[in-house]
């Protein structure tokens, strides 16, 4: 009996490495995490010495040395016309081989304009798209401002005007304002304002630190679980900077980098990829007061990014 006691004891020991480790796998691909770039090939201003061709090279070779999978990058055509030196900044995402989608031809709010407006800015955008693309899926739509529609009729004739088009929308379950820090960035860096500078740095990371417990309530709320959080980001100034101890924030809080084509086969983006059904809400934030639930507080910037380096 002894005996029989002792060897199921040596064989649990044995297996403890192999049950932690499945334990340790299991947490990390519960958060999951996929990496988006809004606003190709030009966001923002530019600090003064800086290109966008930098920019765009400083955040391609972050992701590169992370390891992470081919992020998307969604295009505004306008751009390549009313900034054209940032042209180049396509074929470098491409060159890379990385995705590009439709952000409309010239960031159109979809709730500031018309419907049929709206879908001929986004036509617009297709001969670019497929001039870089080619037989790769490039028919990914990012909605600027994320602004589905101000009213049921133009929600419903965009999802509509898509299907016919066979777009997918890529959603977003996860931003901390990114695109906040791009402008203030670029005044401290023409007034060489390193205090400014390094005030903007520690709020970036500290915004985005905030973002990730406020985000997964309300997914441990809404489903009980993590779902694959899609992450909006910009390719601006101070994103380029901040990119790689960005990864290892994330990395440091247990998130495995995916694709957005992965992360939107989980069921939360069903109405994403799917047009064929009702649209839902757009944002975990809509889902939560859908669902009648309390709204975790809201991480709040820890300075005043208007006044900073005026």
């Amino acid at each position: 009996m002894r005996k029989r006691r002792v060897n199921r004891l040596l064989r649990l020991r044995c297996l403890l490495p192999a049950l932690l480790s499945a334990v340790s796998a299991s947490y990390l691909a519960a958060q999951e995490i996929a990496f988006t770039w809004d606003d190709l090939p030009a966001h923002s201003a530019l600090p003064p010495g800086q290109t966008r061709e930098q920019i765009a090279q400083q955040i391609l070779s972050a992701m590169k040395g992370a390891n992470l999978p081919p992020a998307f990058g969604f295009v505004n055509g306008a751009t390549t016309q009313s900034e054209p030196l940032s042209t180049p900044v396509l074929e470098q995402w491409r060159s890379a081989g990385l995705p590009l989608g439709n952000h409309t031809w010239s960031h159109m709010n979809l709730n500031q304009h018309s419907l049929a407006d709206w879908e001929a800015d986004v036509l617009r955008d297709e001969p670019l798209l497929e001039s870089l693309m080619g037989s790769q899926d490039w028919r990914w739509l990012r909605f600027p401002f994320l602004a589905e529609g101000d009213t049921p009729e133009k929600r419903e004739g965009a999802r509509r005007f898509l299907a016919e088009h066979h777009y997918k929308i890529a959603g977003v379950a996860m931003s901390f304002g990114d695109y906040l820090y791009n402008e203030p960035y670029a005044r401290c860096m023409a007034k060489n304002d390193t205090a400014g500078i390094e005030k903007l740095e520690t709020s970036y990371l500290a915004a985005a630190s905030a973002t990730i417990p406020y985000t997964r309530a309300m997914s441990k709320a809404l489903y009980g679980r993590d779902i694959p959080y899609v992450l909006l980001m910009h390719i601006g100034a101070l994103d380029a900077r901040m990119l790689p101890q960005l990864l290892r924030l994330y990395r440091d809080n247990g998130f495995r980098f995916i694709r957005l084509e992965e992360a939107e086969r989980d069921p939360f983006y069903r109405s994403d990829v799917d047009l064929s059904v009702p649209g839902g809400p757009d944002t975990l934030e809509e889902t939560m007061k859908q669902h009648h639930l309390p709204l975790p507080e809201h991480p709040r910037l820890d300075v005043d990014l208007n006044a900073i380096c005026r």
